[in-house]
């Protein structure tokens, strides 16, 4: 089955080709313009996503030495995300799938994260604790098998990667503040300061990241911080102690899951899952644990069409569903347990 998968929920224009599973080509155009406003403009999202979603969509077919002909059925992406951004992915699916008469498959945004790590050639295996961390959603989950899973917990404020973002703006460090305190993390001491970490105490698997970011907050005010006037090393500690504190959370929780549940695999998605930090520390607990901490490469970690099309494959494989051209977005969708 050649599958063309597409992906626009946010500011990602992406295709891509996967023929019975196996990636043939993906294509990413990113929307660099967001980052003079310090986040996604919606309204700017859906109209480059207009312009650039037929050259994509051709660029992947290209890359794949596949033809418009060969395709066998389309995934999209329905939700969630932004409206505007999701109509013109699924708009575009349905005309392709309708010209051609093949089904359209509906692939929750989340879905495609959480098997993203199947991507790759060393695969994890079922059952598995799939940590999902990105600037909208930090959750932990229990996956027994293909589109069997079960939540363990979720953040009640802010997503890991939304509290990266927040102290980054803070620090006048730019959109997205993720990579960039990645990097200036690895050059400074983690213990400089010691910020909140929430809910460590007994087996919860809740996450919060709204204090953390208040004491960053705090901190800056105390110390009179100019973002006009950085103070490098300051800035490299800070960064460096909160992303520590961030880690600590995410990797013990995800530790105490593959533990309680007898798991051997642990996979991490979502645009965190680049963070170099969290992988050397989890890679480290989990093989102390006798476990082996799983990662998409960085490319398959931010919003990208290889992972909606994986998704579809297994949901195909699993209740051999499709959706018909009546798809709709829709902006909260939520991922189904």
């Amino acid at each position: 089955m050649n599958l063309l998968a597409i992906e626009s929920s946010c500011d990602e224009c992406s295709a891509a080709v996967l023929k019975d599973g196996a990636l043939k080509s993906v294509v990413i155009s990113s929307q660099l313009i967001h980052s003079e406003y310090g986040g996604v403009v919606p309204e700017l999202a859906s109209r480059a996503h207009m312009e650039l979603i037929v050259p994509v969509v051709e660029e992947s077919l290209k890359k794949a030495s596949a033809s418009k002909e060969e395709i066998d059925s389309v995934a999209v992406t329905y939700g969630p995300g932004l409206a505007g951004s999701l109509i013109v992915g699924i708009s575009f699916a349905k005309a392709f799938a309708s010209s051609r008469g093949i089904p359209v498959v509906g692939v929750n945004h989340m879905e495609g994260h959480l098997y993203s790590a199947f991507l790759e050639d060393d695969k994890p295996e079922f059952p598995f604790i799939a940590l999902v961390v990105s600037g909208g959603h930090t959750m932990l989950i229990h996956v027994r098998e293909p589109f069997t899973h079960d939540l363990l917990g979720q953040t009640r404020d802010d997503a890991a990667g939304e509290a990266f973002d927040k102290v980054a703006k803070l620090l006048g460090l730019g959109y997205p503040g993720g990579p960039v305190i990645d990097k200036m993390a690895k050059e400074g001491d983690p213990k400089a300061f010691k910020f909140p970490r929430a809910f460590m105490d007994g087996d919860s698997f809740e996450f919060s990241f709204s204090g953390i970011k208040t004491s960053v907050l705090y901190l800056l005010k105390e110390l009179k911080y100019d973002p006009d006037k950085p103070d490098e090393k300051l800035v490299r500690d800070i960064c460096a102690s909160f992303q520590a504190a961030v880690i600590d959370v995410l990797v013990a929780k995800a530790i105490n899951a593959a533990r309680k549940f007898g798991v051997k695999s642990i996979v991490v998605a979502g645009g965190v899952a680049a963070n170099r930090g969290l992988r050397s520390a989890l890679q480290a607990s989990a093989e102390y644990i006798g476990a082996k901490a799983f990662f998409p490469r960085p490319l398959y970690c931010t919003d990208n069409a290889a992972m909606i099309g994986i998704a579809a494959h297994f949901k195909y494989l699993k209740t051999g569903m499709v959706t018909d051209l009546t798809l709709k977005p829709t902006p909260n969708l939520a991922l189904s347990f």
